[in-house]
């Protein structure tokens, strides 16, 4: 092996951590980068990750439970971090107190408090925190960036962004353990801190006000039936969120088996009466620089994708991406449609990459391990952006509470 590749370890082996970084990122920058070191605190995942990265001949990094060990062993230069959110900012300022330069899923932390300690801890470590924001690294968001930076609608002045979760992949939250307020801070942290970084990364400027509403419609305690799990459930053959985790030999290796460490089930029943998340939110936001922001995410609906309206004092930036859906549309493209105050029309047609979100996945890769990769639309994101999305989100989820305007920059204070 070429010794002047960037070591790397990953701790947190679920599918994520096991499939995108220990396995999909080597693969992508194999010239550049080493895999030497994987842990999990359950040890049948673990064990079970190893077929996702372990090597022809049967090589696999060091593996350890026991996350200083780990890192004292295999001597790595940046640690991945795809554990359970709520748990991010505790790695992390250890990882950097080691030496270490780090790069961690979304969200970079849940709470506020746990953002000025990331902030505090880099500042004072001289590493890096970047935050793996893929979204930022599909084509059709490069381009939005690119037309509003090029000035096409003039100055932004609003913006509608409404994304929509099928009730394939948004039930999935309400299964595991992002289902708890405790854990992920809630889907205004969780899922919307893509879409929030995605806005402050367009428009270019921070977030200073949020007014947000929220409430948990379709899922929890809505159930008319409920059962611990799908696997065994009476109410089956009946339930339409019925998921047969079998079904997928990886998510079977990485959670079932596993589950008799640590209890965790991941095909949980949407319906527990427990789950203190919202599945139905908006918010208003208004930026510093005066632009406004209609804002919305749904988990039940019988769309995938989103709606984004970015209005502007010359004209408008407008796209309708459909991910999943059940009637005929655009597959592995998106329209995106500048309108001019003129009347004027153009219509750009932006193909998907491979890999996933996308083709952002490889994107946000190469950016991060190839050395002295290019990034013109500064699409690299670091701790401070990872902390704005954080704070939107953690706003949100105050206002939907309290039912009051929550000021975001009053949450950087200690």
């Amino acid at each position: 092996m070429a010794g002047n590749r960037r070591r790397i370890a990953v701790v947190g082996t679920g599918h994520r951590g096991s499939g995108t970084w220990a396995r999909d990122a080597m693969r992508h920058c194999d010239e550049t980068v080493e895999l030497v070191g994987v842990s999990d605190t359950n040890p049948l995942r673990l064990a079970a990750s190893r077929a996702f990265y372990a090597g022809d001949d049967g090589a696999a990094p060091e593996a350890d439970t026991d996350l200083d060990a780990l890192i004292a062993r295999s001597r790595p230069h940046t640690l991945v971090v795809c554990t359970r959110d709520d748990t991010h900012a505790a790695i992390i300022v250890k990882a950097l107190e080691a030496g270490l330069d780090v790069v961690t899923e979304k969200p970079m932390a849940t709470t506020a408090e746990d953002c000025r300690r990331i902030l505090e801890a880099e500042a004072r470590t001289g590493q890096r925190v970047d935050v793996a924001f893929n979204y930022r690294f599909a084509p059709t968001s490069r381009k939005i960036r690119e037309l509003i930076a090029s000035g096409r609608i003039g100055e932004v002045t609003q913006v509608d962004f409404h994304w929509y979760l099928d009730t394939i992949h948004g039930a999935d939250y309400f299964r595991r353990w992002h289902a708890y307020r405790r854990h992920s801070g809630g889907l205004f942290v969780h899922k919307s801190t893509h879409h929030f970084d995605l806005l402050n990364w367009w428009i270019d400027a921070d977030p200073e006000r949020i007014f947000a509403q929220g409430a948990l419609r379709r899922y929890g305690a809505n159930g008319t039936f409920r059962g611990t799990r799908c696997k065994g459930c009476d109410h089956a053959d009946r339930c339409e969120f019925f998921f047969d985790i079998s079904a997928d030999p990886a998510l079977e290796a990485l959670y079932e088996g596993p589950a008799a460490a640590d209890g965790y089930l991941r095909d949980a029943c949407v319906f527990r009466e427990d789950i203190d998340i919202f599945d139905t939110m908006t918010a208003a936001i208004l930026y510093e620089n005066g632009v406004q922001v209609s804002y919305s995410l749904n988990c039940f609906m019988p769309v995938e994708g989103y709606h984004l309206a970015v209005n502007g004092t010359k004209g408008r930036i407008e796209v309708r991406m459909y991910e999943r859906q059940a009637f005929d549309a655009p597959h592995g493209q998106d329209e995106v449609l500048v309108l001019g105050t003129d009347r004027s029309v153009e219509r750009i047609t932006v193909d998907h990459g491979p890999g996933g979100h996308f083709g952002g996945d490889p994107l946000l890769h190469g950016s991060l391990f190839v050395p002295d990769a290019d990034d013109p639309m500064n699409q690299r994101a670091g701790a401070r952006a990872g902390a704005m999305s954080v704070l939107t989100g953690v706003a949100a989820m105050q206002s939907a509470d309290t039912g009051l305007a929550v000021r975001i920059a009053d949450l950087l204070r200690p």
